[in-house]
């Protein structure tokens, strides 16, 4: 039986670690480019239940659309409930 004998070099090379300015110009060009919250009032967590088949027909069109399923949900009990309050209207928790 023979050893086999495997060696690592001691550093990375430095192409593949991209410059600190890189990384600054990819987090601005992202924050530029992701649309900005519409809202500007505190957000507060809702927890409900659905059942299975109703979360993945939620979950399978927001895929296929692209969106996200929260802003599909906030949208829809936004259009059910009216349009937003001024902030502690009716405020209970």
């Amino acid at each position: 039986m023979s050893a086999k004998k495997v060696t690592f070099a001691s550093k990375r090379p430095s192409q593949a670690q991209p410059a600190a300015s890189q990384i600054d110009e990819w987090v601005e060009r992202r924050d530029a480019e992701m649309p900005q919250p519409q809202r500007q009032e505190p957000m507060k967590r809702l927890t409900i239940d659905v059942s299975v088949s109703l979360h993945k027909r939620i979950k399978t069109q927001c895929a296929m659309k692209n969106l996200h399923m929260a802003d599909e949900i906030r949208d829809l009990l936004e259009q059910h409930f009216g349009g937003a309050t001024t902030a502690g209207e009716g405020a209970s928790s």
